[in-house]
């Protein structure tokens, strides 16, 4: 058995790889990567998930170089493959990066599809997010769940509606004879990059934060998000989609397990709206005229102050999973930071 894996290099790609490579059935996996730093990122994950077997089993990879908007590319690299994992994905809630989301969230993502119908790939699975899961008219003390109903407005970030786009061309494909599963994890923790994406906050509480939002979300170890993975293309699971969420918990609560497990000090000041406000209008001001990414969004801001806990009975329930406690979990992002 062929597998095609994009994004074999992030957060949830890497550790994707390293939880394939323990299957027998499998002959090879072929992984698309951007660069040499990224495709190193796989190996240290690798050899910290496997101290005693520090090279990637190089019988097993196959490693392409290139990115999920190259069509001919895509076209002659997943001929032959029985089962693609389609992981990549650009993670901003800045307002310039709208378009560059959309391309590489949504148009990427149509682009794989497109080549899995084209060369009859039997197994599909595309990794999405909780922010492309609706909640209208779910009242803040419910669960959302996979049936959310979608609504558009102006609260709605970029990256939401590019992961929503996304998923709209999985379901085409489907809609065209796809076998394909959709999963929506939450906030991902796992070994990798502490300055990128979700890990950043271990950093940030590293260097002495002393602020917390009020706000709740919901945490998934990268461990669990791989494994349910492979067992849903396993059980040929096609035309559904899963929220993948371990633990729903306000920021408070994981910011002083992680700050405990760091022997650093708890953040104890909790953010007022209206500073936070005037926080991200200065970091916006300060980008434009350094020409950096601010530190701080609107969007970002706003999602600091919003609740928002997901239901993750139908994963359960169809594979019996129990997901790791929040604390293993942080214990082994800490133990498997990148350098």
């Amino acid at each position: 058995m062929k597998v095609f894996v994009t994004g074999a290099s992030g957060l949830v790609g890497s550790h994707l790889v390293v939880a394939l490579l323990q299957d027998d059935e499998i002959e090879q996996i072929t992984c698309l990567y951007r660069s040499d730093k990224r495709k190193e990122r796989l190996e240290k994950v690798w050899q910290f998930y496997n101290p005693k077997q520090q090279d990637l089993p190089q019988n097993k990879i196959h490693w392409v170089k290139g990115n999920i908007l190259d069509v001919s590319l895509l076209a002659e690299q997943v001929k032959g493959h029985d089962i693609v994992y389609h992981c990549t994905a650009m993670v901003s809630f800045q307002r310039k990066d709208f378009s560059k989301l959309m391309q590489i969230n949504r148009e990427g993502t149509a682009n794989m599809v497109n080549v899995a119908l084209h060369h009859q790939v039997k197994h599909f699975c595309y990794v999405s997010s909780t922010a492309a899961i609706g909640n209208k008219d779910i009242p803040e003390h419910e669960l959302i769940n996979e049936k959310g109903i979608w609504v558009n407005s102006d609260k709605t970030s970029g990256y939401a509606l590019s992961k929503y786009s996304a998923e709209k061309e999985v379901w085409r494909g489907i809609e065209e004879g796809l076998n394909a599963v959709i999963v929506n994890p939450s906030v991902v923790i796992g070994a990798g990059n502490w300055s990128e994406s979700s890990m950043v906050i271990f950093n940030s509480i590293k260097n002495g934060l002393k602020f917390y939002s009020p706000g709740a979300n919901a945490f998934v170890d990268a461990r669990d998000v791989a494994k349910i993975m492979v067992e849903l293309v396993k059980r040929k699971i096609s035309k559904e989609r899963f929220l993948v969420v371990g633990h729903n918990l306000p920021f408070k609560v994981l910011f002083d397990e992680i700050a405990e497990q760091l022997d650093k000090p708890k953040p104890k000041y909790p953010v007022q709206k209206w500073l936070l406000g005037i926080a991200w209008r200065i970091a916006v001001f300060w980008s434009a005229i350094t020409f950096s990414s601010p530190v701080i969004t609107k969007s970002s801001a706003q999602s600091a102050f919003n609740v928002k806990k997901f239901d993750n009975s139908k994963i359960k329930r169809l594979l019996g999973y129990e997901f790791h406690n929040i604390e293993d979990t942080i214990s082994n992002a800490i133990r498997g930071k990148l350098d």
